[in-house]
Parts: C-alpha cells; structure tokens; sequence
C-alpha cells in the first residue's frame, strides 16, 4: 500500500502550502502525551487510551511520508515510566509488539527506515528482538527515518556518552582538548539524525520530560492542548504551518539573519547566473 499514492487531495492541498514555504523541518520530535487522561475524560480504560494513541502513530507516520519529513522521532516510553503500575507496563510492551509486528510490512514498504533508541535491553526479550529484526531489515530503506525512543531518558544518554567518552580518554584515543559539542554528540545514541528542528508536545504541559535534552538546544517548541489520541494529521501540519512562520536566529539578531538571508540569495543568484 503506497501511503503518497493515498494522499488526499484535501492532505495535497495542506501540503503543497508547506513545501511552498520552503523551510519543511528535517526532523521533528514527539512528546506523545495524555492518552490516559483523554480515556478517563472519555470514560474508558486506560488501555483504551493506548490503543487510540497507537491509531495517532499510525496517522502522523503516514502523514510525515507523505510530507516527505525525513526524520520523526518518538518518545513513546521513558526510564521513568518503568515505575507505573506493573499491569500497564505489561499492556504497554504487548501494545508495542502487536504495533511492530502489524506494521512492519506497510513500514517496509513505503522505504521507512526504523531506527530505536534507548536501553533496549531492558525491554522484553520478544519486543528487543523483533526491534532488532525490523532495524535490520529496514536499514537500506532511504525515506523516512522513524525512530522510537523506549526505555529512553536524554540524562541517561548523556552520562551513557561521558562513559564512553573517558573510556576512550583512558586508552589514549582522545585527549580532553579533542572534546568538543561536535565530538561529544557522536557519543549520543541520536548521532545518526540532525537534532529536531521542532518539538510537539501533546496535553498542554510545558516540560520536556527528560527527552533528548542535548540535542533540544535550539529546537523551536509547539505545545498543544490536545491529548495524544486526539492529535491527528490536521493537528500535526498546524505545527508545521506554525514552525514555518518562526524566525530562528541560534544566538543571532534579526538584522544578522535578514543580512545573511541576503547574501545567500545573492550567492544563489549568481550561481544560476554562471549556470545559463
């Protein structure tokens, strides 16, 4: 099933208005918030809330292909919420696997590559193996990078790369000179995607929740009042629509980027020049 050959025209016409802009985000990252809230206010069980979040996945991963998003990432379990009631925990990691294994054909075929981060190997041995077999059966594919952060904590990975980082200043492969922002995030469990130029965070709450910490340094951030499970594919171009019309500066002023806006465009212009 081709999800780009299933594009609305509706969808079409939303996105052409994005790609019109000319600043689509490389990667954008998920808090997936409230699905257990959403299921007490509608009266369900919490698993019933889970199970509505699974079908938002479903949505923005189709709606980021079709977009052509080369990265999304997903903060889909946290270190932390290893300490929640062990049933849930249970539902959770079963819910995981039933996704993985009834997805993993369409992924597959519309070039997803799946990527995990985290301690995996404090998940289940089924739901550890599965990831691997998909990762690794995925890993060719060139469009989408979708990548889901389990067992995941940004402090975590941080003291997890300073580890690694002494350990290989104790063998003399590195000098503490050598540290630097660029070195240090090759130690990262991210080193392989751009840091997120955008982070949706679901249910209204105004934290980051332990998530990819160093890599959030310049993300713009979208906050929505909508639980995970109400969050669709209209929710989620309204985030894009609104990251588009941000200026970025990274520690610059207005003047400075308006300057070297200029000056990019005049460079282009007299590449195309050379180029008649």
């Amino acid at each position: 099933m081709n999800w780009i050959e299933e594009t609305s025209s509706d969808d079409k016409a939303v996105i052409d208005e994005i790609k019109s802009q000319g600043k689509l985000p490389k990667h954008i990252a998920v808090i997936m918030d409230g699905n257990g809230r959403w299921a007490n206010e509608q009266g369900f069980t919490r698993t019933k809330g889970h199970l509505e979040g699974i079908e938002s996945v479903r949505d923005i991963v189709k709606a980021s292909v079709q977009i052509d998003l080369k990265h999304l990432t997903l903060y889909a379990f946290s270190i932390e919420n290893w300490k929640r009631p062990a049933s849930e925990v249970s539902i959770l990691m079963k819910l995981l696997e039933t996704y993985l294994k009834k997805e993993f054909k369409e992924i597959n075929e519309n070039n997803i590559r799946l990527n995990a981060i985290g301690r995996l190997n404090s998940l289940p041995t089924s739901v550890n193996k599965l990831l691997h077999k998909i990762t690794n059966h995925t890993k060719n594919n060139s469009g989408l990078t979708l990548t889901l952060a389990l067992s995941y904590s940004g402090r975590w990975d941080i003291v997890r790369a300073v580890q690694m980082l002494s350990l290989d200043v104790r063998r003399g492969k590195l000098s503490p000179e050598d540290i630097s922002d660029e070195l240090f995030s090759k130690y990262l469990q991210t080193s392989n995607m751009p840091d997120p130029d955008l982070l949706i965070r679901t249910s209204g709450e105004m934290r980051l929740s332990n998530f990819m910490l160093w890599e959030m340094a310049y993300s713009e951030i979208y906050i929505t009042e909508k639980y995970w499970p109400s969050f669709r594919r209209d929710d989620f171009f309204q985030a894009i629509l609104n990251f588009q019309r941000r200026e970025r500066r990274f520690g610059m002023t207005s003047a400075q980027i308006s300057k070297e806006k200029n000056s990019s465009s005049y460079f282009q212009r007299v590449v195309n020049a050379i180029n008649i």
